[in-house]
């Protein structure tokens, strides 16, 4: 038994070192740190929300070093276009003086891409992203071209400056595993910025886990074991985020939208990738309740009745969460 948990355990703490390094430079921001990486480990993407300065980009750069990926960072704004995105084909002369058409790659083509201040661009530039997002595959004038495994997108936005921007429809939100609120630093935290900051130290982030060995923790994340009574957990979950649920409080009066089968799978993987960076093998209730926030913030659309009394999707959450309190605490 103990040789077939080696590789979790090896696995496990090779993680524990990822975060350590991590935490070299970002200071705080803990839950950002640890959601990042779940959604990693679970193949998915992230959208990473906060106010501009609280290190989104840097987080994000942090990681790609630790995980030895390639990066690219894409600015957009509104006069981006699709094609800067993932590369245009281009009717070339070869040495022999025949033309052919050749496709120059774009910054898509990357590990690990970070969408900056994605909500800038334009639907059309947003589109762009889904069947990268979504397939792993890009197509330009009917060829189709795969991305590198592992592949992720990690993009940002900021929540206060909302003039000139494209809000992300439905569709584009979906493709986000989870969505990550970032918290502004405490006094202490923001003392220690400083002194990282403008020093003289020079800190420097440690290559942990290569490619190879992020591709095998994906799959040892994908055999994690969960019972059919936490997924009947997180089924009933689900169910609360929709009006006239069974069991639902008077809170369900403001929900419009609840979650799909999407938030769901969200959830699960999320869940089991949990369990994994904590050495576990097994899937917790409290797995579940702990990602069910990042899962499924950007998944539900609350009504008018919920806005005009300043109620938010982070709200009506704690509430469903609350009203499903378990014992069990992972």
């Amino acid at each position: 038994m103990s040789e077939l948990l080696q590789p979790f355990e090896e696995m496990s703490q090779k993680l524990s070192e990822v975060r350590t390094e991590i935490e070299k430079f970002i200071v705080g921001q803990e839950q950002a740190i640890e959601y990042t990486l779940l959604s990693i480990l679970a193949d998915g993407h992230a959208l990473l929300e906060g106010a501009p300065g609280l290190g989104k980009t840097m987080l994000i750069r942090t990681i790609s070093e630790a995980l030895d990926l390639s990066f690219k960072r894409i600015q957009f704004t509104p006069d981006l276009m699709p094609s800067d995105i993932t590369g245009t084909t281009l009717l070339e002369r070869d040495a022999e003086g025949r033309q052919r058409f050749t496709f120059n790659e774009g910054p898509l083509f990357s590990q690990l891409v970070l969408a900056d201040e994605i909500n800038r661009a334009t639907p059309k530039t947003q589109s762009a992203l889904l069947e990268a997002m979504g397939e792993k595959t890009v197509t330009v004038l009917g060829q189709t071209y795969p991305m590198e495994k592992p592949f992720f997108v990690l993009a940002t936005q900021n929540p206060i400056d909302m003039e000139g921007t494209y809000p992300l429809p439905e569709a584009q939100l979906d493709r986000f595993l989870c969505k990550i609120n970032l918290q502004h630093p405490s006094p202490s935290e923001l003392k220690e910025i400083v002194k990282r900051t403008t020093g003289t130290a020079i800190i420097s982030i440690q290559k942990v886990i290569s490619r190879e060995e992020l591709l095998q923790a994906q799959q040892l994340v994908r055999e994690i074991v969960i019972a059919e009574e936490m997924i009947d957990y997180a089924i009933q979950l689900i169910s609360m985020t929709h009006a006239g649920a069974e069991g639902a409080d008077d809170w369900s009066q403001y929900i419009q939208f609840g979650s799909g089968p999407r938030g769901l799978q969200a959830m699960i993987r999320l869940a089991k990738a949990r369990a994994f960076l904590s050495g576990r093998v097994h899937v917790s209730i409290g797995d579940i309740r702990a990602v069910a926030k990042p899962a499924l913030l950007h998944r539900i659309q609350l009504n008018y009745e919920a806005e005009a009394e300043g109620i938010t999707n982070e709200m009506f959450l704690d509430q469903v969460l609350a009203s499903m309190r378990r014992e069990a605490v992972g």
